[in-house]
């Protein structure tokens, strides 16, 4: 008798126990995965090395992305032009921000330019020579090394090419030319005495006196050029024209904040703004002029 009352009270117990769980238990739900976010591929052409490059646009791209919640946009840096060039002319990059040169190639490729780097008469080339050099005239190059950072580089090797071609000097004969991959490997090939005179433009001349200053100090622009107009921005024709627009609006605004102006400060330009592909015409012109009296290019 007792064992059975026990095992009955034992029972009640437990249905009792097992009440409580599921007056206890609340069901949960998974929430719907978020739409995948279409991502847009970004290329910049080798200003810099890729490290540099991704700290100074990546930044930039995070401003965008931040005001363009639908979209995503990611850098990819090249690590020479040669790479950058396939990659470019292949329509790998949603949006890019070429060279002048690469500008007016990427249009038989389908891109179309939406907006630029402000600041042209940044745009030029200059020549570096070390100030204890014996460098006064340009012909004192004469059977010397000239680097440059690659042959596709407008401001920092076919500019300086063309001023030293007009200023005395058969580019394919009286100098040595040296093709060294990057803005940063030219201005240290002058100054680690591996070239007589080393070719850049100014704005990672500016980026390295600030990082460097006591070794920018033992070197000096001694010729500059012309300017032509600045980098663009293209979208291949395929990108919808609201993305564009949206992403030239973050672009154009950036010198409106402080944090915008912050960004310009890294590259350092005052602005961007909007072009077209008629911007370059003068680069066709300079280009053809190039091809015939100094050395034949693709363009």
């Amino acid at each position: 008798m007792l064992r059975n009352a026990f095992i009955s009270v034992l029972i009640l117990m437990l249905i009792a126990c097992s009440r409580q769980q599921e007056a206890a238990y609340q069901p949960t739900f998974t929430e719907s995965p978020q739409t995948t976010l279409k991502v847009y591929l970004v290329g910049v052409h080798p200003l810099h090395n890729p490290k540099r490059l991704l700290e100074i646009y990546g930044p930039i791209l995070d401003y965008a992305n931040a005001r363009m919640p639908d979209v995503h946009f990611k850098l990819e840096a090249a690590s020479n032009y040669e790479e950058y060039d396939k990659k470019l002319y292949a329509r790998y990059y949603d949006l890019a921000m070429p060279n002048p040169y690469q500008t007016v190639r990427s249009f038989k490729h389908g891109y179309r330019v939406f907006a630029k780097m402000g600041d042209d008469e940044e745009f030029r080339g200059i020549i570096l020579v070390r100030k204890d050099s014996r460098i006064h005239e340009v012909t004192d190059l004469r059977g010397k090394v000239v680097a440059y950072p690659a042959k596709t580089a407008l401001a920092a090797t076919m500019m300086p090419q063309y001023y030293l071609q007009t200023h005395g000097l058969d580019v394919n004969s009286d100098i040595e030319n040296h093709y060294v991959g990057s803005q940063e490997s030219s201005i240290l090939n002058v100054l680690r005495g591996h070239a007589a005179a080393a070719a850049t433009w100014p704005l990672p001349w500016k980026n390295f006196i600030v990082e460097y200053p006591e070794m920018a100090n033992q070197l000096e622009v001694k010729w500059q050029t012309a300017p032509l107009p600045n980098n663009s921005w293209v979208a291949r024709n395929d990108v919808p024209q609201t993305v564009v627009d949206l992403f030239k609006t973050q672009l154009l605004s950036l010198n409106e904040t402080a944090e915008g102006k912050r960004m310009l400060e890294r590259l350092p330009i005052s602005r961007f703004e909007a072009a077209t592909n008629d911007n370059y015409l003068p680069v066709i012109k300079f280009l053809e002029t190039f091809s015939n009296s100094v050395r034949e290019i693709e363009w």
